[in-house]
């Protein structure tokens, strides 16, 4: 039929929902060795989508990273800051950013907008400009803001289900979510 529009295609860096799936539970479980195949397989999802990678994506893999590292023994306490700072500033930095470039509004404040805990930008200006927070704090940081991109970003793709919402809310959410996370924010 002439004049029929097809529907646009989003080419994305993943064989489809079954590796998405598994890629996520793989980050989110407790087992290191899992965690670790989730990782490999988001750097090859990096290797095929370049810049063009979500930043929630790339902020998980930094943080599940860390969190290998530390179950894996190899680093030192100093070493382990080090790492989880990188992330947690990094993490803070990028999902801010975008927000940031249109008007210069306080890091604080843009936490408040998107549901980021106030204490986790105190963490991040510590790291940045004080001295070093003690490895606890920074794996807590690390915990929690797993917590905010599994429930803000990977539960909402492709219909997962991994939060504790009911399945009507979630639908909602999911196409609100799904127009949310396509916007330059998660870009």
């Amino acid at each position: 039929v002439r004049g029929r529009l097809r529907p646009l295609r989003t080419v994305v860096a993943w064989r489809g929902r079954t590796e998405w799936d598994q890629v996520m539970v793989g980050l989110y479980c407790r087992d290191s060795r899992l965690q670790q195949e989730a990782l490999d397989r988001v750097s090859a999802w990096k290797s095929r989508y370049g810049p063009k990678m979500p930043l929630a994506v790339d902020c998980t893999a930094e943080l599940v990273c860390c969190k290998v590292l530390d179950s894996s023994g190899k680093l030192r306490s100093h070493e382990l800051i080090l790492s989880y700072g990188l992330a947690l500033v990094r993490f803070v930095n990028l999902i801010t950013e975008r927000k940031q470039k249109m008007v210069n509004i306080p890091l604080r404040q843009l936490a408040r907008e998107v549901d980021i805990p106030i204490w986790v930008v105190d963490l991040r200006h510590e790291l940045t400009h004080g001295k070093l927070p003690q490895l606890a704090l920074c794996r807590k940081g690390c915990d929690v803001v797993l917590d905010w991109l599994r429930k803000t970003y990977w539960s909402r793709q492709l219909g997962n289900n991994l939060c504790e919402e009911s399945e009507e809310e979630d639908e909602q959410e999911d196409n609100e979510a799904n127009t949310e996370m396509d916007s330059d924010t998660w870009e």
